[in-house]
C-alpha cells in the first residue's frame, strides 16, 4: 500500500524592503482605522502583519512615532488622490465625485480618520501637522482647478483662495461631526449639502469680488438645470422671493 503523496513544497519568497514596508504600513493603517494612534502598540502592528516585533523596529527604528508619521503620509497621499478628477463635464458634478471618494475614505477609516486629522496625544508633532496641512493645500488647489481659478501664468486671488480654503475646512469639520453623529445623514445627503455650501460661498464671494464673479460666470455655462447648481437655484427661488421686500424699490 503506497503512502500518500507529500504536499508540494511551497517556495518561500523573501519580501523586498519596499514590500515589507508596505506590509507594515498596511497593518498600522488597519489598526489606526479603528483606534487612536497613541492607543496602538508595536506588538499589535507586528501581530496584524504576522511578523516579529524586532522586525517592525528594523524598518521603523523610531518606534511608534516614526510608524505613525509614515502611516499618516500614506493616508495623506490617498486623501490627496481623492481630489484628483478629470477636467470634464459640469464642475459641480466633478466636485460631487470628489466628495464621494473623500467620504468613502472617511467612512472606511472611521476612528483613524479622526485621529489623523485631530492629531494630539503622544503622536502629534509639527511634522504630522505639516502633513495634514499639505492635504488641505492640495485639496484647495484641486478644487480651484475645477472652478477655473488656476489660470495659466497667474494663481487665484486672495479672496477666492480664502473662500475655497474656508470650504475645505468646513468639509473637514463636517466629516468629523458626521463620524461623531453615527454617520448621519447618509453620505449622499452630506455630499449634496457640502456642494450647496460651495455654491453658496461662491455666490456670496462673487457679490463683492470681481475675480470670483468672473469665475462664476465661466462656470455657469457648464452647468445643467438638473445638476447641483440648477437644483439649488430652483430651491432658492422661494427663499429669494420671500426676501423681495428687502430689495430697493424702483
Amino acid at each position: 500500500m503506497s503512502s500518500a503523496a507529500a504536499p508540494p513544497h511551497r517556495a518561500y519568497r523573501r519580501l523586498t524592503v519596499e514590500e515589507r514596508r508596505t506590509q507594515l504600513l498596511g497593518a498600522a493603517l488597519t489598526l489606526f482605522a479603528h483606534r487612536a494612534p497613541d492607543e496602538v502598540s508595536l506588538d499589535e502592528v507586528a501581530t496584524v502583519a504576522g511578523v516579529s516585533r524586532p522586525l517592525v523596529y528594523r524598518y521603523f527604528p523610531g518606534g511608534r512615532q516614526q510608524l505613525y508619521e509614515a502611516a499618516l503620509r500614506s493616508a495623506a497621499e490617498a486623501l490627496i488622490g481623492c481630489f484628483d478628477e478629470p477636467e470634464a463635464g459640469p464642475p459641480t458634478e466633478r466636485v460631487q465625485r470628489v466628495l464621494d471618494r473623500y467620504l468613502a475614505f472617511v467612512d472606511e477609516h472611521d476612528t483613524g480618520f479622526s485621529a489623523l486629522l485631530r492629531g494630539g496625544g503622544v503622536v502629534g508633532t509639527s511634522r504630522t501637522t505639516a502633513i495634514v496641512d499639505e492635504v488641505r493645500r492640495a485639496a484647495a488647489d484641486q478644487i480651484l482647478r475645477h472652478l477655473g481659478g488656476m489660470g495659466a501664468g497667474s494663481g487665484p486671488g486672495r479672496r477666492l483662495r480664502m473662500m475655497v480654503r474656508t470650504w475645505i475646512a468646513a468639509v473637514e469639520a463636517a466629516s468629523l461631526i458626521w463620524l461623531d453623529e453615527g454617520k448621519r445623514p447618509d453620505a449622499a445627503e452630506l455630499r449634496d449639502w457640502l456642494v450647496d455650501q460651495l455654491l453658496g460661498l461662491l455666490a456670496t464671494t462673487a457679490a463683492t469680488d470681481p475675480e470670483t464673479a468672473s469665475v462664476v460666470s465661466g462656470l455657469l455655462p457648464w452647468e445643467s438645470p438638473s445638476g447641483p447648481a440648477g437644483r439649488l437655484a430652483e430651491r432658492l427661488i422661494p427663499v429669494v422671493g420671500g426676501a423681495a421686500h428687502l430689495l430697493p424699490r424702483g
